[in-house]
């Protein structure tokens, strides 16, 4: 058994899979709905599977693309029959439950979950400070307005009328990343990497001056003090998606020495 299978056919799925590709690397299988085949297929270039059990008999690594509840779905299968999934949803990891399912089944099946970084940098950094001890980190998100609709901002802000930046959540990483689950990831790998999800400052700002996802780690302990920014892009396929976060998902896979283990 050999090869990468991806779940998703979005804009992530699709810049991975033709990444790969490019690389020489291509996609085998697909993790398709039931009467979505053609759909992936033609998305992917892969032929398309339509059950976890079905996409482990032909792939040895997945590429999870599909959120969290793509994760939450077809995580534990996978790592129960033995295959490697690296995963983008590192939000999804709030939830005890699911992490304790996931941890059963890659003990059982010898399959592991690896992190992908996501749209931030500077973890590598985070996690060896926490080695020496964190006293504090706090992680602040910043998009324009429109880049948090459909999400809870819009219940605290009138995203179309706002002027000036403005909060709309402040919290641990473990609450920013059940009630934002596709906006969240950053925070969440911020926190595994360091504090963890409860001790792990969060605060999520709309900005209408905002052109860009703007990603701020500021981190405080035993081996000094740092302060880390970056202004991501989004894919052109879609404005939500951080091309980062795809290329850190081909990085993921072409060069496992650099994969945070789950």
């Amino acid at each position: 058994m050999s090869g990468i299978g991806i779940i998703g056919q979005g804009a992530i799925a699709r810049y991975v899979a033709q990444a790969l590709a490019e690389g020489g690397t291509p996609v085998a299988a697909v993790l398709a709905r039931p009467g979505r085949e053609d759909a992936a297929r033609a998305a992917l270039d892969a032929e398309p599977v339509v059950t976890a059990a079905a996409l482990a008999e032909c792939v040895r690594l997945v590429v999870d693309c599909a959120g969290h509840a793509g994760l939450a779905e077809h995580g534990a299968a996978l790592l129960g029959a033995g295959c490697d999934v690296v995963t983008l949803s590192l939000g999804a990891l709030a939830d005890p439950a699911l992490l304790a399912r996931l941890r059963d089944a890659a003990d059982a099946g010898g399959g592991a979950l690896r992190l992908a970084s996501g749209a931030i940098g500077a973890l590598d950094a985070l996690a060896a400070a926490s080695v020496g001890g964190l006293d504090h980190v706090r992680y602040t998100g910043t998009k324009p307005p429109l880049g948090w609709a459909g999400s809870p901002a819009e219940e605290v802000l009138d995203l179309a009328e706002i002027t000036a930046p403005e909060a709309h959540f402040t919290g641990s990483a473990r609450d920013a990343a059940i009630a934002y689950p596709k906006n969240a990831n950053v925070a969440a790998a911020v926190a595994l990497a360091g504090l963890g999800f409860d001790k792990t400052e969060v605060q999520l700002i709309a900005d209408p001056a905002a052109t860009q996802n703007i990603h701020r780690i500021e981190a405080r302990g035993a081996f000094g003090q740092f302060d880390f920014s970056i202004s991501g892009n989004a894919l052109p396929d879609n404005p939500r998606s951080s091309a980062l976060a795809a290329m850190s998902a081909v990085r993921a896979v072409q060069d496992g020495a650099h994969w945070m283990r789950f």
